[in-house]
């Protein structure tokens, strides 16, 4: 049975919707700062689900607890499936997430809205000490818009249009979002997961 977890990330915007994708299932939800002396883990996997087990399993060996990490990419058709697993260094080392969205609408200036198919695709790692790791995927499929739109959300959410909400993920509030995003697909697949354990009905499967 599980009493604590660690969320793997650093990313503060996305540990926000993560506390409150998992914040109702009653086991205490902690954070890297609680923990100064975590290893920064390099995401050099050539998938989100290679990123995603890499961080969860470095965390939870150097905690001792159970992690929990994800990893998202951005599909976009009309550039080969690019930025995929690269989306959060589309445009440097240090891009801003602004900078990353000027680049993937400069890479698509002149193309049609036909053609500006993509999808968002996270993976969530859950690594628990002595037990496989589990995984779980999400999937939200869109287009990429001409100009940024919105002010809420982050990363390319200004320029990811989703029909079903007639609006991108920036023109939407934080509990539209939690319900139809990709994070929020994957993360309802781990909260499932993080239960059974939290029963201890699969610890030893």
């Amino acid at each position: 049975m599980i009493k604590e977890f660690v969320l793997a990330t650093r990313n503060q915007h996305k540990g926000e919707e993560l506390v409150v994708l998992l914040g109702d299932l009653g086991i205490r939800i902690r954070t890297l700062a609680d923990f100064p002396d975590a290893p920064e883990v390099e995401e050099d996997g050539e998938t989100c689900e290679a990123n995603a087990i890499k961080k969860a399993t470095v965390i939870s060996q150097a905690t001792g607890l159970p992690a929990v990490a994800d990893d998202t990419g951005l599909e976009v058709d009309a550039l080969g499936g690019r930025p995929g697993v690269y989306a959060a260094r589309y445009a440097g080392e240090d891009a801003t997430y602004e900078d990353n969205c000027r680049k993937l609408l400069h890479e698509l200036s002149g193309v049609s809205r036909d053609k500006r198919t993509a999808r968002f695709i996270t993976v969530a790692a859950i690594a628990v000490p002595g037990e496989t790791v589990r995984v779980t995927r999400g999937v939200l499929d869109g287009y990429i818009t001409e100009a940024a739109s919105g002010s809420r959300g982050f990363g390319y959410d200004p320029v990811f249009y989703v029909p079903e909400m007639g609006a991108t993920l920036a023109e939407i509030t934080p509990e539209q979002k939690n319900r139809i995003s990709h994070r929020a697909k994957a993360f309802m697949q781990a909260k499932a997961i993080l239960q059974l354990f939290q029963s201890a009905s699969i610890v030893g499967a």
